[in-house]
């Protein structure tokens, strides 16, 4: 059997799909599984021993480059000629159930009350449905494993081994460890505003946990950021900008993780390194909550069907919160 999953993006949400393979791959060990995904996204995949193919689009792109939707269009044929005995579309946009359509004729996905975007639905022969704000991990399992007659449970993605590999990793990473102290890493942005914690709040749990912290960033904001909490504490190192394989390695290496709603903190999940998500505008239902995984969420209501973006509640979350948990997790 082949199959190939449509994700495209984005890392959180990649991370929560890639829960599945184990699964599928433990009932099918023949099953040839391939994975279309934007191409910045790749090296998250790389090395996977469960994903056979790593098939990348640019379809981001387009939004600059309408002219390049011919030669898409032409690629995401291409991949066709693999001959898919299922395309399972696990993202439930339009732009994804597309793709899906381009690359085969049994399709997969949600039902119409089961996604944001609708008319995504009518492009899958077979409809899964699940509640929109249902855990998106459990989703995503859901979509990906019920179309093959898999049923995964809660009990077995708790037990999961971890999926997420690296190889060639920079080496520099390994400057930024020691041995002396336990090393954590902190992820400080994401994509809007309101969803991150604020640096001075960081600051302080680095100088109460007393250990080796260092933060990880994505954007040139978020290295001044960086570099300002680093210049309050002798603690605080700033990480050189990192691809994704050697995210992965530091994160593997990392005692604890502590980081907003968003794709490196969800990795910490992904390698079974403990981790603290702390959560503003969106909902906790994005994460599995386990014995190393924690969660803080802020004090407002979270609508999941429309999330919004001027909820600032992060900021109000006490610090000491997080510094008990850390301490907790870390055996302080």
């Amino acid at each position: 059997m082949k199959i190939a999953i449509v994700k495209l993006s984005a890392l959180g949400d990649i991370v929560h799909a890639m829960v599945a393979l184990q699964f599928i791959r433990a009932h099918f060990p023949g099953i040839q599984i391939d994975w279309i995904v934007e191409e910045r996204f790749a090296e998250l995949l790389r090395h996977n021993p469960d994903i056979d193919n790593i098939l990348t689009v640019n379809l981001k792109a387009l939004k600059t480059d309408k002219a390049g939707i011919f030669q898409q269009f032409k690629e995401i044929r291409s991949y066709a000629g693999n001959h898919y005995d299922w395309v399972i579309d696990a993202q439930g946009l339009i732009k994804s159930a597309l793709t899906a359509k381009l690359l085969g004729e049994r399709i997969a996905g949600f039902d119409a009350d089961s996604i944001r975007e609708k008319a995504a639905s009518w492009f899958y022969d077979v409809k899964v449905a699940c509640a929109y704000d249902a855990n998106t991990i459990d989703r995503n399992a859901l979509v990906l494993c019920k179309p093959l007659g898999i049923e995964v449970s809660s009990e077995q993605i708790l037990a999961k081994k971890p999926f997420l590999f690296f190889s060639d990793e920079d080496s520099q990473i390994y400057d930024f460890l020691v041995k002396d102290r336990l090393n954590i890493v902190l992820v400080i942005g994401s994509t809007w505003d309101s969803r991150n914690y604020p640096a001075a709040k960081f600051v302080k749990i680095a100088e109460a946990l007393q250990q080796n912290c260092l933060v990880v960033w994505g954007s040139e904001q978020e290295k001044a950021a960086a570099e300002w909490m680093a210049a309050q504490s002798d603690l605080i190192k700033v990480m050189p900008k990192l691809d994704l394989n050697s995210l992965k390695a530091l994160i593997a290496k990392a005692d604890l993780v502590i980081g907003n709603d968003t794709g490196p903190t969800h990795i910490a999940w992904g390698l079974n390194r403990p981790s603290i998500t702390i959560f503003g505008p969106t909902p906790v239902s994005r994460v599995y909550q386990t014995d190393i995984n924690k969660v803080v969420k802020s004090a407002s209501v979270v609508n999941p069907y429309k999330l919004n973006k001027q909820d600032d509640s992060i900021k109000d979350i006490d610090e000491q919160v997080i510094i008990g948990l850390a301490k907790s997790l870390l055996a302080l």
